[in-house]
């Protein structure tokens, strides 16, 4: 049985991934594919996974979630499940750590190393979305002014911007941390209204689209028009005018940031040193035969703003981040 993990990352459409899943899982069933969200995850199944309090029975939390965790893997198997789709963006981190520090997952390796270990090694798989860090970071902290009207400050931006790590340092340290399983990178400009097309490169089967799945959009960020009338006076009079969505960054700040993943996409590519393997767009089968491999050309921009705020140099070691 495959053991897949889809990690996120927060705020690239990982709730319409899971509301897919959700609604298709009678017909995905069929084909022996079994599904897992926060609503499992967040409620007991990963509990003593992550360091914290030790628990006053004295009793060790990490064995007993490795052996709940066994039970289930057990229990499907034993069902004829083939697969077993497991998804939660807190995997990978919490997203509001990233923002206080600025850095994207800075704990990621530990977190994940801890839970291969909770899974016995037996994750076969590992599905992470990746978006360009201008838009992934205006997203952030749109949603969060929005959910604690907490506005993010010059400081802050600034050291988003001038943060050395990328989405390669996290892919590195999730494949230090997970070292036996195989790690798929799904560009969220791409595959965001796709949901169905990644399920299907990590199954191997056809799976159905949802109809009208191009225009679901799940719990995306307010446009300035509507934050500005949705915010207190003092904090809507803070933010831009216009009609789109809000862009914190500077011109160079953004630029910046667009050439950091432009970077990463290269990397990944030219096959991210034997560590990551990344889908390309199934409807644009042999895009990069037309084009020269020095240019992303299939990686398009675009104004989506999926995902929640709580979806849940090279070589680093697991947990260095």
């Amino acid at each position: 049985m495959k053991v897949i993990l889809h990690i996120g990352a927060h705020r690239c459409a990982t709730r319409s991934f899971q509301s897919y899943m959700s609604r298709k899982s009678d017909h995905l069933a069929q084909y022996g594919l079994a599904f897992m969200g926060p609503e499992r995850t967040r409620t007991g199944l990963m509990h003593g996974i992550q360091p914290g309090a030790v628990a006053l029975a004295g009793r060790d939390l990490m064995r007993r979630a490795r052996g709940r965790i066994a039970l289930q893997l057990s229990s499907l198997r034993e069902a004829g499940t083939s697969a077993l789709v497991i998804s939660d963006a807190q995997m990978l981190g919490d997203l509001d750590q990233s923002l206080s520090l600025g850095q994207l997952y800075p704990g990621a390796g530990e977190q994940l190393a801890r839970l291969d270990h909770a899974f016995g090694g037996t994750v076969t798989d590992v599905m992470l979305t990746i978006r360009s860090p201008e838009t992934f970071w205006a997203s952030a902290v749109t949603r969060r002014l929005e959910q604690s009207l907490r506005l993010a400050n010059a400081p802050l931006l600034a050291r988003i911007a001038e943060s050395p790590r990328s989405w390669r340092d996290v892919i590195q340290d999730l494949y230090c941390a997970m070292p036996g399983a195989r790690i798929r990178v799904f560009a969220h400009e791409v595959f965001a209204s796709q949901p169905h097309a990644q399920l299907s490169a990590m199954t191997g089967v056809a799976c159905p689209a949802l109809r009208g799945s191009g225009s679901f959009r799940l719990n995306p960020c307010a446009k300035l028009p509507e934050l500005r009338a949705d915010l207190p006076a003092a904090l809507a009079a803070q933010l831009p005018e216009g009609e789109g969505r809000w862009m914190p960054f500077d011109a160079a700040q953004a630029a910046a940031l667009r050439e950091q993943y432009y970077d990463d996409m290269m990397w990944l590519i030219g096959g991210a040193d034997g560590l990551a393997e990344l889908v390309e767009d199934p409807h644009k089968a042999g895009a990069r035969d037309h084009h020269s491999s020095a240019e992303p050309h299939f990686i398009p921009q675009d104004d989506l703003t999926r995902g929640t705020l709580h979806d849940p140099d090279t070589g680093r070691l697991a947990g260095t981040g």
